[in-house]
């Protein structure tokens, strides 16, 4: 005898573009403001407190995030890098949970997140020296509290969670100082959600309500597979079974992202505990540069989404309000084109790493097993020394 009935919805009836009466939103595909309404009244008070000058610095990070992005591309496509993995229509979701965060607080990255990485004011330079494979893979973590790009899916979440509990054992949580109480954001997308660690890690968090945020970036396609394929409940209702809030957010749209991460924060700092906040957007490109999106999803979806644009839609916002002109536009596109150059330039010009530099920083002090294979590695290549001369 069956007990309950499950009820799976068909394929066909996923409907991929609305996310649905409890995605907080505050602004529309126009960039109109939206009504306050009991989704979005909690966050309310934080939107209203943003100035016309913040709603100019978060265009501007839309516009120069996006830039960099669509130059990662070109440059792999001409042969200057290995790898580049697109972010092209989540820049509202980056940029917005980005923002969030104040100097103290730490983010670890998927591979995708080039928008928090330029919130953290990590130079662009240093994720295409990774992709061009001149910097060994990383930077120095702890130089913008951001940590290096993790191509294991969904193993950064337990990366920051044990981090987020070092932050609470050192007593750097809720103790109303603002300049020292810390917090963590992590990011992954839908499809790190199907992984163990990112599991394991909102187990840990949620027992320690250590304070993290877990940010994913639900972007409806894990490489060429959709979320129907991935999970039966939407990641922002999962979270309540690990103990700790869920929210939806309106991920094409940077005032709610920054708002709803920006609560998620206060709240992780002052001793609150974790909050999942799911990202409704969209990834518009390929998954990377080796991956082929038309073989898998169909133009009339990607067309959807082209109107529900970031950039399109906070422009729209500006001008309705009367907050930026033409010249603030056109002086922001002329930035956006000497960026472009300016880390162009410095991929094209980036040095070959000296070959031991690699053992460097594996371990803080001086390793004896490292330093062996530092010393081997150096005699290999010496003994070619020589050869090829004649």
């Amino acid at each position: 005898m069956r007990h309950h009935e499950t009820v799976v919805t068909p394929p066909g009836e996923h409907d991929i573009t609305d996310g649905g009466p409890d995605m907080v939103q505050f602004l529309d595909a126009e960039g109109n403001r939206l009504e306050t309404n009991e989704t979005n009244a909690p966050y309310a008070e934080i939107v209203e407190a943003l100035t016309p000058e913040d709603g100019r610095a978060m265009y501007r990070d839309l516009v120069l995030v996006r830039r960099v992005d669509a130059e990662g591309h070109a440059l792999q496509r001409q042969g200057e890098l290995g790898l580049w993995p697109s972010l092209l229509g989540q820049e509202a979701a980056q940029v917005g949970a980005g923002r969030a965060m104040r100097e103290q607080d730490y983010a670890f990255p998927g591979y995708r997140e080039h928008g928090v990485a330029w919130c953290k004011g990590v130079p662009p330079e240093n994720l295409l020296g990774m992709f061009r494979g001149v910097n060994n893979g990383g930077w120095d973590s702890n130089a913008n509290n951001f940590h290096l790009y993790t191509i294991v899916i969904g193993n950064q979440m337990l990366h920051a969670t044990g981090y987020a509990m070092g932050i609470q054992r050192d007593g750097a949580v809720g103790t109303g100082d603002e300049s020292r109480d810390a917090a963590v954001m992590a990011f992954t997308g839908d499809g790190g959600t199907a992984q163990g660690d990112y599991n394991e890690a909102l187990v840990f968090a949620g027992v320690a309500n250590a304070p993290v945020v877990f940010f994913v970036q639900n972007n409806q396609w894990a490489i060429s597979e959709p979320n129907y394929k991935q999970f039966r409940i939407p990641p922002y209702l999962r979270a309540r079974g690990f103990g700790f809030p869920g929210v939806r957010v309106d991920g094409n749209d940077v005032l709610a992202s920054y708002a709803v991460a920006k609560a998620a924060m206060d709240a992780a700092r002052a001793g609150q505990g974790p909050t999942l906040i799911e990202a409704f957007t969209y990834r518009m490109g390929a998954h990377t540069t080796s991956d082929d999106p038309t073989k898998y999803r169909v133009a009339a979806e990607v067309d959807i989404w082209r109107e529900k644009d970031p950039i399109k839609r906070m422009r729209g916002f500006l001008e309705t309000k009367g907050y930026a002109d033409a010249a603030f536009f056109d002086a922001v596109d002329a930035e956006a084109d000497e960026l472009a150059a300016r880390i162009r330039k410095a991929c094209q010009e980036m040095p070959d790493p000296e070959l031991p530099t690699m053992f460097d920083d594996i371990y803080v002090d001086e390793h004896p097993v490292v330093a062996a294979e530092r010393a081997e590695f150096v005699s290999y290549h010496s003994s070619f020394e020589g050869e090829g001369a004649h």
